[in-house]
């Protein structure tokens, strides 16, 4: 896939190709977009294509010349990728001192220097202090591009001087016909219903087809359901989930409360994050139901979502939830 082009990434990769054309090449690009859109995709397409020396008419790089077999191998030493050492949560200042002694000098080659940093919020103070000067002062003939679903996290001083690139979501039907393409087992109920899980981001959708989500996700709910209907036990409950940590889970426990507000709301199906949930949602809605407590704790969910990746206990995290939510209607 690393030669195509995504559907979506049309209208991206030609203004790409106008900042080439027009030799009005930015010295850092800032790619924005939740994840799921092929943010990096895109990055290393172009990163490609400014250092191959045959590129075709629609401006991707040829995989045949020297230059893009060194690529394709990883070894092209005008491409660095920096990115968290393995075990580490962020991309320490000694990663950009290294960085910028790196590229000290000219570019080896003849062409661009590339340099990709993925995920660019991973910057920790210190580093995003000692980056912020290499961009002040940039070397010759190098392009930094950053990469982050989180541009908020970016201090302003460096977003600033970028160029911008935010990917937006396609919509559904096409996200749908893409996801059919890559998994022509599937069918079409299910690849809705992935598309949905994964709001609509195609890469996300095609990892979930991949991975057996969907069947994760309708166990979680089903145990959701259960819960609010006292027919099992938070801590059982959340014993489940553990196994499931890596998965989206408080992103699905947070759509489930809105649709269940929504169903309460009378909103029709198709206004729901998970249209294919609104006959169980619909009934649990008639239920007894305090929506502000709802709300509190969707806003605990929320609260949870932002530390997810922080060093805590995820089986104590989902206790905690759960019992909010299997104690919503006690007085």
């Amino acid at each position: 896939m690393n030669d195509v082009l995504l559907p979506w990434h049309k209208p991206y990769w030609q203004q790409l190709r106008q900042y080439v054309s027009q030799q009005r090449l930015p010295q850092a690009l800032l790619i924005t977009g939740k994840p799921g859109l092929g943010k990096k995709h895109l990055a290393q397409q172009f990163a490609a294509s400014l250092l191959c020396t045959q590129p075709g008419e629609n401006g991707l790089a040829c995989g045949q010349c020297r230059d893009c077999r060194l690529v394709s191998a990883a070894t092209h030493p005008d491409l660095i990728h920096l990115k968290r050492i393995e075990d580490k949560t962020s991309i320490s200042v000694d990663q950009i001192r290294t960085l910028i002694a790196q590229t000290s000098l000219k570019p080896q080659f003849d062409g661009y220097r590339i340099i990709l940093i993925d995920p660019a919020d991973a910057l920790n103070a210190n580093a995003a202090n000692a980056f912020l000067k290499y961009l002040e002062e940039p070397t010759e003939r190098t392009l930094v591009v950053l990469l982050t679903a989180m541009p908020g996290k970016l201090p302003a001083t460096i977003t600033s001087r970028c160029q911008k690139l935010n990917l937006a979501t396609p919509g559904r039907e096409l996200a749908c016909a893409w996801l059919k393409r890559q998994q022509p087992a599937l069918d079409e109920q299910a690849a809705e219903k992935i598309v949905y899980l994964a709001k609509s981001a195609p890469l996300l959708a095609l990892a979930f087809a991949s991975n057996g989500v969907l069947a994760i996700h309708d166990d979680c709910f089903q145990a959701w359901l259960e819960l609010a209907n006292q027919k099992t036990h938070p801590v059982m409950v959340a014993e489940q989930w553990q196994k499931w940590a890596d998965k989206p889970i408080l992103s699905w426990f947070a759509d489930w409360l809105v649709d269940l507000l929504k169903c309460r709301s009378k909103a029709p199906a198709q206004k729901l994050n998970n249209p294919h949930l609104y006959k169980s949602l619909s009934a649990l809605s008639e239920c007894p139901l305090n929506p502000r407590k709802v709300y509190i704790l969707y806003d605990l969910v929320l609260e949870n979502l932002r530390r997810q990746h922080t060093p805590i206990n995820k089986q104590l995290m989902f206790e905690e939830l759960l019992i909010h939510w299997a104690r919503l209607n006690d007085n």
